[in-house]
C-alpha cells in the first residue's frame, strides 16, 4: 500500500489517477490539491516519527515524494518523542543543501522499512520520449544554447544549486534558486531574455525516485511572460505534466518544446 509525502503543483494529482487508494500525506502549512475523497493525513515536520509509526500500523509499506515543497520552520518545543532521535540527522543534511537534505530524508525512510517509489515509476507516461512535442521546430541558433545551457547546468549541480537556467545568445541570464523555476521566470519579465530559452535538468547524480523536475502549463505561461522562444528539457530526466494544455499554451505562444537525448 502506498503514501504519498505531497507538496504543491499537480504531480500529486497526477500519481492518484493512477494510485486513487493512496493516502495523501500533506505537511501542515503546504497546501495540497488533490481530487475530492481523496483519503488524507495531516502532520508536522516535529511529528515524523509518530507520522512513520502511525503508517506502519495502518500496513502502508511504499511511500512516494511527489510535489514541491519549502523548507519548513521547526519549533523545538513541538518535536515529540518518536521523532527526536530523527532530528540530528535531518538538522546535519538540512544545512549542507537541498540535494543532501533529500537524500538523508529518502534514507532515513528506507531505514524505517518504507519502499521508495518513484513518482514516474508509478505513472511512467510522465515522461516524454525524445523530440520536438509542439508544432514549433527548434532553430540551430537554439540548438546552440541548449548546450550551452547544459554546460551550465552541470557547473550549478556542483554547487548544488538548481535544476534549471535561463541562456540567450550563449549568455546565462538566470539560473534556479531555492524560489524554484517560476520565480527565476517572473524575474525575467522586463524584456531581457526576449527570444532566450528555459532548460531544465535533473542534477547530475542526483536519485531520481524523487523531486525530478517538472514542467507544465504554468511554466509555459511564465516563460512567454518572461518572451522566451524555446523550452529544452532533459529525455528521462524532467516530467511533463498535464501534457495536452502544455503542449497548446506552447503552440498559441509559439515555444518551441525539445526533449534533448
Amino acid at each position: 500500500m502506498l503514501a504519498l509525502l505531497a507538496g504543491t503543483g499537480a504531480l500529486p494529482g497526477a500519481i492518484l489517477a493512477h494510485r486513487p487508494e493512496a493516502l495523501v500525506c500533506e505537511m501542515a502549512g503546504v497546501p495540497v490539491t488533490v481530487p475530492e475523497g481523496t483519503h488524507r493525513l495531516g502532520y508536522r515536520i516535529e511529528t515524523l516519527g509518530t507520522l512513520l509509526a502511525d503508517l506502519r500500523a495502518r500496513g502502508l509499506n511504499e511511500i512516494c515524494l511527489a510535489g514541491a515543497m519549502t523548507r519548513p520552520e521547526i519549533d523545538p518545543g513541538a518535536i515529540d518523542a518518536a521523532t527526536a532521535p530523527l532530528v540530528p540527522r535531518l538538522m546535519a543534511a538540512m544545512g549542507q543543501g537541498d540535494d543532501a537534505t533529500l537524500r538523508a530524508v529518502m534514507a532515513l525512510l528506507e531505514d524505517e522499512g518504507f519502499a521508495l517509489r518513484a513518482a514516474h515509476e508509478i505513472a511512467p507516461g510522465l515522461l516524454p520520449a525524445p523530440g520536438i512535442l509542439g508544432a514549433v521546430a527548434v532553430t540551430d541558433a537554439q540548438e546552440a544554447d541548449a548546450r550551452r545551457a547544459a554546460s551550465v547546468h552541470r557547473a550549478m549541480a556542483v554547487a548544488d544549486v538548481g535544476q534549471a537556467c535561463v541562456v540567450r545568445r550563449g549568455l546565462c541570464l538566470a539560473v534556479e534558486a531555492l524560489p524554484g523555476t517560476d520565480w527565476m521566470l517572473r524575474s525575467l519579465s522586463g524584456g531581457e531574455a526576449t527570444g532566450g530559452l528555459l532548460y531544465k535538468a535533473p542534477k547530475p547524480g542526483q536519485d531520481r525516485r524523487a523531486d525530478l523536475p517538472v514542467i507544465g502549463p504554468g511554466t509555459i505561461e511564465g516563460a512567454a511572460q518572461a518572451g522566451l522562444s524555446a523550452i529544452v528539457i532533459e529525455a528521462g530526466g524532467v516530467m511533463l505534466l498535464d501534457r495536452d494544455a502544455t503542449l497548446a499554451a506552447a503552440d498559441r505562444h509559439g515555444i518551441a518544446l525539445l526533449v534533448r537525448a
